[in-house]
């Protein structure tokens, strides 16, 4: 039977029984996200589990960890377009995607001027930071359309049980995890 995290009785992150996301990643090899949001102080609470991962030995093989980020307009942005007479569904074309990259970019630079930043904020960053350059994180931004999927994947090296999966409603922030 399944485990159902709710982040009420059954913590997503972490829990007593063990079989919390950060265990699951503990034991990978590799991990695969792909998320609607993602918050730069959110990723502290993993950075430490993916910067124990081996970067691979190839360049055939993925890095350690690669992060897909789905959500870039903020909802009412997003309603507006949904409502609007010439919304048809087409692919944007470059100047859109390079100004979805700059706009997503600035919401990234947002979070760090919120709230009072602890040294421990500082410390993840820094650590993301390093992962981004070291080639053991690798993160794209999903721009054909809204993505708002919730999927973590945990590679291992086991032959019965290579991946282990976890899915639902919780982003890849504080308070997703």
């Amino acid at each position: 039977m399944p485990t159902v995290f709710d982040n009420i009785d059954t913590p997503f992150l972490e829990n007593e029984g063990g079989n919390g996301l950060l265990n699951a990643l503990k034991v990978a090899r590799r991990g695969d996200f792909c998320v609607g949001y993602f918050n730069l102080r959110g990723w502290r609470c993993i950075d430490k589990v993916v910067s124990a991962w081996d970067l691979p030995q190839t360049e055939i093989e993925p890095p350690p960890c690669r992060l897909l980020v789905g959500m870039q307009r903020l909802p009412h942005e997003q309603l507006r377009a949904w409502l609007s007479d010439d919304a048809i569904d087409r692919s944007p074309d470059n100047k859109t995607l390079a100004k979805l990259r700059k706009d997503a970019a600035n919401e990234f630079r947002k979070q760090l001027t919120l709230g009072f930043p602890t040294d421990a904020d500082e410390a993840g960053l820094r650590r993301l930071a390093k992962q981004l350059k070291g080639g053991c994180v690798r993160v794209k931004l999903f721009l054909k359309h809204a993505l708002h999927a919730k999927l973590y994947l945990a590679h291992r090296n086991d032959t019965i049980n290579p991946i282990i999966a976890y899915l639902g409603s919780s982003n890849l922030t504080l308070a997703g995890l």
